[in-house]
């Protein structure tokens, strides 16, 4: 089984167990949706409380590096952390669920396979990776080739987008300027 697959079969166990609601993101995410890009790291947007950080270190065992107090502090100052797959090196950064678009992404999200393996996860629709990938070009000071390329990649793949959702989400995260920049260089057939 390669790194990927079986990391996202054990985060995927752990969080279910606990009944914490999760979506795939980051660039695992855009190259489900999109073009297909390899990874380091694995991005969870996870509806995990600061009481919840024993169990999920528990449930993770002790193949996984996971420090509960980091995990407390972090979901409390609204911040991700990550767990870490010991014998894989696989990181997987969890981003707490504290916003209105988290939790849009955590309902929209679809059941898809990941990986060589092919593991079902919920992953975040092609709208909502796209969005998401924008906040962080912008961000980054909007330098990054890899998450310009990522949002490039959706639009020329994704099937059919909805637009009414895109602005409408674009507008309250502050990026409605560069989807519209992104969308004029896709030359997508889409009416925006």
């Amino acid at each position: 089984m390669d790194p990927l697959t079986e990391s996202l079969s054990l985060i995927k166990a752990a969080l279910e167990r606990l009944g914490i609601r999760y979506v795939v993101g980051g660039s695992v995410a855009s190259s489900a949706r999109g073009i297909w890009r390899s990874t380091l790291d694995v991005d969870l947007v996870a509806a995990i409380k600061a009481a919840q950080a024993d169990a999920l270190v528990e449930a993770l065992g002790p193949e996984w590096y996971a420090d509960s107090e980091m995990m407390r502090r972090a979901i409390q100052a609204r911040r991700s952390f990550n767990v870490i797959h010991i014998r894989l090196a696989q990181k997987v950064d969890i981003f707490p669920a504290t916003e209105a678009f988290h939790e849009a992404q955590l309902q929209r999200g679809t059941v898809i396979p990941l990986g060589a393996g092919g593991v079902p996860c919920p992953v975040a629709t092609a709208e909502d990776i796209l969005l998401a990938k924008l906040q962080w070009y912008r961000m980054g000071g909007e330098v990054s080739e890899r998450q310009w390329s990522d949002i490039a990649g959706i639009l020329a793949v994704a099937p059919e987008l909805d637009a009414t959702y895109l602005r409408a989400w674009a507008a309250r995260l502050g990026v409605q300027d560069l989807l519209d920049k992104a969308v004029a260089e896709s030359k997508r057939d889409q009416p925006w």
